[in-house]
């Protein structure tokens, strides 16, 4: 149903930025901004993962300095016949996480200190299956995609503003229509761009209970998330807040509603969704992997270092 729902929604956008594009700019003006948008969003799709973890500051960790998280990412990713992707941490006390990367091949995760040192390891499990989940649904080519077709109804809008739109007698809007049509084309092209992005929350939380193997890990951390997220500021989002998108929970300390605007769906309406799901399947199966039930001795976050290669790891909960 969300692939559907998804399909529906970019069929829409599509339809709205050639119509709109031929209204206002003509074939021409259609061609150029799309080109042009186009050009941008590849730019960033190719680079975003390089792009956003460079924001971040993310240091990249291996089997040697955080053995039990690295663990569960190789575990998960077989799970879900993935390629093993980069696995990153970022110093952060605001417990969050992120997937980027344009294709299972080239994918990076990522979490912050805070997550890893505020959640349980079948918590961090089910944050880090709705991660891979993205990759797997290949969301990142979705949302450029979206993005695109976004960025050019925006920039159409932006060419009538300057430029008057198409002048000759053939153009079926007056001077009133082409004014409502800059204001609302681009606020519609981003209602569809929200709706999207949230469509595909619920899709990879769905996914993500399934690779993990308990709709409830997922559940209690999204819970702790949006708590902790709500009275911890992350720095760095608050940046950046262009990558809000990308985390498991909006990192924002602005955004807390959900409505037509936000780029995620209520915490409280996922984790409803997910309970649902527990109820009517259980445990989608067994994972009795030491990866997931690590001791509770000895373990320390892996140094982020804050662009420090090689400095000693402080005392924690995952090493």
């Amino acid at each position: 149903m969300n692939f559907m729902r998804t399909a529906m929604l970019l069929a829409f956008m599509t339809a709205l930025f050639m119509g709109v594009g031929y209204l206002i700019g003509g074939q021409s003006g259609m061609i150029i901004a799309l080109m042009i948008a186009a050009g941008m969003n590849f730019f960033s799709y190719w680079n975003s993962d390089r792009m956003v973890l460079a924001a971040y500051r993310a240091q990249e960790i291996d089997e040697n300095n955080a053995p039990e998280f690295f663990r569960i990412i190789r575990d998960l990713a077989h799970r879900a016949s993935l390629p093993m992707p980069r696995v990153y941490v970022f110093d952060s006390p605001q417990p969050n996480a992120f997937a980027t990367g344009r294709n299972p091949q080239n994918a990076a995760v990522a979490a912050s200190t805070g997550l890893l040192n505020r959640l349980t390891p079948e918590e961090v499990a089910g944050v880090m299956a709705h991660e891979l989940a993205h990759v797997e649904n290949r969301d990142t080519l979705t949302m450029t995609i979206t993005a695109t077709l976004a960025g050019a109804i925006s920039m159409l809008g932006n060419f009538a503003f300057f430029f008057g739109g198409r002048r000759d007698e053939n153009n079926p809007l007056g001077v009133v229509g082409l004014l409502v049509t800059m204001i609302v084309a681009p606020l519609a092209a981003m209602l569809v761009q929200m709706a999207i992005s949230r469509t595909r929350e619920y899709a990879a939380d769905r996914r993500g209970a399934e690779i993990c193997g308990d709709p409830r890990w997922l559940a209690s951390a999204l819970r702790k998330i949006a708590s902790d997220s709500a009275r911890i500021v992350n720095d760095d989002a608050e940046r950046n807040p262009a990558t809000a998108h990308m985390f498991i929970i909006n990192p924002l300390s602005g955004e807390r509603m959900d409505n037509l605007f936000s780029t995620h769906p209520n915490t409280e309406n996922r984790i409803a969704e997910l309970m649902r799901m527990a109820e009517s399947t259980g445990p989608v199966s067994t994972w009795s992997n030491s990866a997931v039930k690590p001791s509770r001795r000895s373990r320390s976050v892996p140094d982020t270092g804050r662009g420090r290669v090689g400095s000693q790891p402080p005392k924690g909960p995952w090493s």
